[in-house]
């Protein structure tokens, strides 16, 4: 028998979860199929132009269109990853098996009940980073066919998350999260859904804070004075500031130019408006936020850092828990 044969029971939960397994390989392999099809076909018809920031294929160059499409569904896979990870680890792995009674029978088996769990754990983890790896190679593969634009920006939400590693904790986080809800709960239905809420909680917040973990850059400058960004930055924000630092609302000047008679025929009178209105509320400074394409990897180590951290909670509380409950 070879020595990387799998033994106990991880063998017995890779037998038990087996056609799903195969049918995860099948999807993968199709997947990788279509895109590198879409690819042969798209290249032989040229790119034609840049639209609206993003490169729009020929007339002829449908295939183009459709290797978009693809990728656009292969980047959202890498972000529900995670919660469908927790709610597979959570129902059917652990919540399933305190339902149907069956864990006691492995229990029975000279396997302890620490040796249980860690065998879950230990075939979720190497088939979610499998699938991690999978999903994240294939867009990666199909987007060398793609020309760079607004919406493969490395800020967006899918190019972020499939082209870093902060996946591969989060897929961690889900595998211990779905352990330790499946445990409380005990219910498979019930405990899927508490398990993909809390992850999807969890990637809610990082997607809306994830930007706040490094303090912006500012390109500040005298009003009419044009900014000096790098070429590939992710903007955050931009406004005036008074000649005391404070920031200044806009609408203010907006409001009083818009109610002055007729300039809303006569550009130059709406921007003497406002310069008279900017003068008055001591306005001097324009300003736009941003962060350099540099902070795209401390931003990815910073948030592994703390979602393995998160993870590392969630697997000592699931052990704690299955202790508690068989001592």
């Amino acid at each position: 028998m070879s020595a990387l044969a799998l033994k106990g029971p991880a063998w017995v939960t890779v037998r038990q979860y087996r056609r799903t397994l195969w049918l995860a390989l099948a999807l993968a392999v199709l997947a990788l199929a279509v895109v590198a099809g879409l690819r042969i076909w798209a290249a032989q018809h040229p790119v034609a132009h840049m639209k609206d920031g993003v490169w729009a294929a020929s007339a002829q160059d449908d295939a183009y269109l459709k290797l978009r499409w693809i990728l656009e569904y292969v980047g959202f896979a890498t972000i529900v990853l995670p919660g469908f990870v927790a709610a597979v680890v959570a129902g059917p792995m652990v919540a399933r098996e305190y339902e149907s009674g069956t864990y006691q029978l492995s229990l029975t088996q000279s396997v302890s009940p620490a040796d249980w769990l860690r065998s879950k754990l230990t075939v979720a983890t190497v088939v979610g980073v499998l699938a991690a790896l999978a999903v994240m190679g294939i867009f990666w593969f199909g987007r060398i066919g793609v020309r760079k634009g607004w919406d493969y920006h490395w800020g967006q939400q899918a190019t972020y998350t499939a082209t870093g590693i902060t996946v591969f904790a989060h897929v961690l986080a889900a595998v211990a999260v779905g352990a330790l809800v499946g445990q409380l709960v005990r219910r498979t239905v019930p405990a899927m859904a508490a398990a993909g809420l809390a992850m999807g909680s969890l990637l809610a917040v990082f997607n809306a804070y994830r930007w706040s973990i490094l303090p912006t850059e500012r390109d500040a400058g005298p009003l009419g004075s044009h900014a000096e960004l790098p070429a590939d930055h992710l903007y955050m924000d931009s406004g005036l500031l008074t000649s005391s630092g404070t920031r200044f609302n806009e609408a203010v000047c907006w409001t009083r130019a818009n109610a002055t008679p007729g300039s809303d025929a006569d550009p130059a009178l709406w921007e003497k408006v406002e310069k008279e209105c900017y003068a008055e509320h001591g306005v001097t400074t324009r300003f736009i936020d941003f962060h350099p394409s540099s902070h795209f990897w401390p931003t990815q180590l910073i948030e592994t850092g703390i979602v393995l951290a998160l993870a590392a909670l969630a697997v000592f509380a699931a052990f704690r828990v299955l202790r508690a409950r068989h001592s």
